[in-house]
Parts: structure tokens; C-alpha cells; sequence
């Protein structure tokens, strides 16, 4: 497993070690004590997993204070646009964003600590994405972002006429009326 750091502290991508012969491949996609030592305050509790199509935006979704979650995502089926918007009021980096290629190809996970907002773009014909995340969902604590608000610029890379987003998502909050 390697762990490459981004341009914005805490967020990270894993790539692990994936053994390929004639047969196809083999890889670990997440071991608990590799885990463990690499990030000993991370302790995942539940997977979760979507099916999407092509043009499907999911987020920019995070959970409000004390249920802010970590997530460990990763692409099993397909390809993603993956997006992660620091809003740590106290980080250097309050406010940017980065957008990560995920697939099932190139196996690369991508580790969302708290106080992000994270959303996903299918870019390949359906998508299946699973992530790992360290605290319970609370209905309560949910939040998120509009996908497309001004302030943050987040660039998607297809057409507006082509999204497909949720009734809820629709309805997300901008970055400046977000209170965590």
C-alpha cells in the first residue's frame, strides 16, 4: 500500500499493491493493521456502497459536528470523478477542492478525513463505488453543498444538460451559508 499526500493536508490518496498475472489480479483492497499503523485514529465501522449510470453527481455531501465522517472511497466497477472540499475553518486550505480520477482500473482509493464535503461524478457508463466510513450516518447532522456553487469553481468536466442529480441534492446549501 501506498500512501501519496495531495496538496491540501489530511487528504490522501491509497494505492494499493495489486498483483496481476494471466489469471487477472489479486490485491488487498484494505487491511486493517496496515491500516491501523499508517493512521492509528481512523477506525472504520461500516461500508457502504451505490450504483450509478454515467452523469450521475452525487454530493457534495458531509455530516455536521460530532458526526463528521472519514471516508476511505474506492471504484469497484467503472470510472469517477471525485471531489473532496476542505471545510476545516481553521485549515490553510479552507474552502479549496480536488478532484481525483478513481477507477476500477487504476485501483487508487481516496481517503476523505472530517471536515470535508465529498461528492462523486459517474464518467464511464454505470459505476460502482464502496467507502468505507468511521462514523454512524446521522439524519440529523446531514449537510452539503450545491455541486455547482460559484464560490467554489468546481470544474466536472461534462455538460450541465447531462447531470443527473438528486431531488435532495438540488436543494444543498452554498459554501458561504454552510455552518459545520
Amino acid at each position: 500500500m501506498d500512501i501519496i499526500k495531495t496538496s491540501i493536508e489530511g487528504l490522501m490518496i491509497i494505492r494499493p499493491t495489486v498483483h496481476k498475472d494471466d489469471r487477472g489480479y489479486f490485491m488487498e483492497s484494505f487491511n486493517e493493521s496496515m491500516f491501523s499503523e499508517a493512521f492509528p485514529n481512523i477506525r472504520f465501522i461500516q461500508d457502504n456502497e451505490s450504483k450509478s449510470s454515467y452523469g450521475v453527481l452525487r454530493g457534495l455531501h458531509f455530516q455536521k459536528s460530532p458526526f463528521e465522517q472519514t471516508k476511505l472511497v474506492r471504484v469497484i466497477e467503472g470510472q469517477i470523478l471525485d471531489v473532496a472540499v476542505d471545510l476545516r475553518f481553521n485549515s490553510p486550505t479552507f474552502g479549496e477542492w480536488q478532484s481525483f480520477h478513481l477507477s476500477s482500473t487504476n485501483k487508487d482509493q481516496l481517503l476523505v478525513p472530517k471536515g470535508f464535503a465529498h461528492g462523486f461524478l459517474v464518467i464511464s457508463n454505470e459505476a460502482i463505488v464502496s467507502y468505507k466510513v468511521d462514523n454512524a450516518y446521522n439524519p440529523m447532522a446531514d449537510s452539503g453543498i450545491f455541486y455547482n456553487d460559484k464560490d467554489l469553481g468546481i470544474e466536472w468536466g461534462i455538460d450541465e444538460s447531462q447531470l443527473i442529480i438528486s431531488k435532495k441534492d438540488k436543494l444543498l446549501g452554498s459554501f458561504k451559508d454552510y455552518q459545520i
